[in-house]
């Protein structure tokens, strides 16, 4: 199953098929300000009809070594997802926050869980910048 393009929303309208038993794993990358928040994902999940289903379940499986995660209630609101041309769902946001004077490569683990029981690993890598660090002209 490919994932929407979009860099931040991961919609869990179905899982991937579990293969040989193992749990899917996806990697995603993101680059941040230190001590700033930085939006690591969003979490919701939807019917075949465009309504809202069932909040999924996001675990902290490997903690990152240098910031933390928080997650907050939201709301997103999609356009054209799936045959869905608008939506105003429940999602839940996660954000990491690196430690005061960390700069370099972090490394977490979160477990997405439907409704259905079906779970998926999200290996998340977030680049901590110093201030300016990679902005072209």
């Amino acid at each position: 199953m490919k994932w929407p393009s979009l860099p931040l929303i991961c919609v869990l309208v179905a899982l991937p098929t579990l293969v040989f038993g193992q749990t899917p794993t996806i990697e995603r990358q993101f680059k941040g300000k230190p001590n700033a928040d930085i939006n690591v994902g969003i979490f919701t999940s939807i019917h075949k009809n465009c309504t809202a289903a069932p909040l999924p379940v996001v675990r902290l499986v490997t903690p990152p070594a240098h910031g933390k995660i928080t997650v907050k209630q939201g709301r997103l609101r999609a356009t054209n997802l799936k045959q869905c041309l608008g939506a105003d769902l429940p999602a839940f946001i996660a954000f990491y926050r690196s430690a005061q004077d960390f700069i370099g490569q972090d490394l977490f683990t979160l477990e997405v869980i439907d409704s259905g029981g079906k779970s998926q690993f999200q290996r998340i890598t977030v680049t901590v910048m110093k201030p300016g660090a990679g902005q072209g002209i």
